[in-house]
């Protein structure tokens, strides 16, 4: 990916954690860390790299999780916890002291996990289209979808007893992907998330990053009694039109935040599940 650098970090027996940071740190601006999708990278976050009004108040920090964009690990088995504590020491090893910590999706659950691991770190974090229960009978009585059945499945497709050389992502994953994502997007952006994914996950090395990457999707644990001890502020943006998890979902979960110094749930109207951090803000 374009301006990806790596720095490798003691985590797991040793990971070289990919990132993005456009400008140099500057220690005397605030630094928001920015956490991808499933299966997305650091582009994700290209209109606010690009956003130089933006950059000129904030160190903007893209970091790719375990099993996405160019972070690789030689270890086969890892969790969000994982990622998270990863997320932390390249935050130590770029000297960055404190953070905010935005997330889309499973960003999201990261950026509570950071907090919890790294209070002292920590100043606030934003979770973008999330969710903080796991694949539940409660989460899909909320409208929120059965991600366990639609992951295992590509998990079973994914799961093979000897090395898949010419392994490359199918168009129905990665339309499926898209889908869920955009709601709707212009061909343009479709073609580069398709091919981005496809390229990304190449190889037998690609599928079973991709494999454990849908493990950790599907099998992700619920947060709810962790959450009073999450005592930094919370913003918690939901699009009212996310077709994964539901905006009644995170009505009902920012109330569990009962320690924090703030938090509060702001829908924006018209948002998919990767909504644009530029669009209008209504509701909560």
């Amino acid at each position: 990916m374009p301006n990806t650098k790596s720095i490798h970090v003691p985590h797991l027996g040793g990971i070289d954690a990919a990132y993005q940071m456009p400008k140099e740190y500057d220690p005397a601006k605030p630094t928001v860390v920015l956490i991808n999708a499933f299966t997305a990278t650091s582009e994700l976050y290209r209109q606010q790299f690009d956003d130089p009004q933006l950059s000129a108040k904030v160190n903007l920090v893209a970091i790719e999780l375990l099993g996405h964009g160019q972070t690789r690990t030689s270890s086969e088995q890892w969790t969000y916890w994982d990622t998270a504590e990863m997320n932390l020491q390249v935050l130590d090893a770029l000297g960055i002291v404190e953070a905010f910590v935005l997330g889309t999706s499973q960003g999201g659950w990261v950026t509570v996990q950071m907090a919890l691991l790294r209070p002292d770190m920590i100043a606030g974090i934003i979770p973008l289209g999330t969710s903080m229960d796991a694949e539940s009978d409660r989460s899909r009585k909320l409208d929120c979808w059965d991600g366990e059945s639609i992951v295992s499945g590509f998990v079973n497709q994914w799961t093979v007893s000897k090395p898949v050389p010419n392994f490359e992502p199918g168009d129905d994953y990665c339309d499926a992907l898209i889908g869920v994502g955009f709601n709707e997007c212009s061909a343009e952006v479709h073609d580069f998330w398709r091919d981005s994914i496809k390229s990304n996950y190449r190889g037998d090395e690609g599928r079973r990053r991709l494999r454990m990457a849908a493990i950790n999707l599907a099998e992700r644990g619920p947060m709810h009694l962790r959450l009073p001890d999450v005592r930094c502020p919370v913003l918690w943006l939901h699009g009212t039109k996310d077709v994964v998890f539901s905006s009644a979902n995170a009505a009902e979960e920012i109330k569990l935040f009962t320690q924090s110094q703030d938090a509060r749930l702001v829908t924006i109207d018209g948002g998919a599940h990767f909504f644009e951090l530029h669009s209008s803000n209504g509701g909560e």
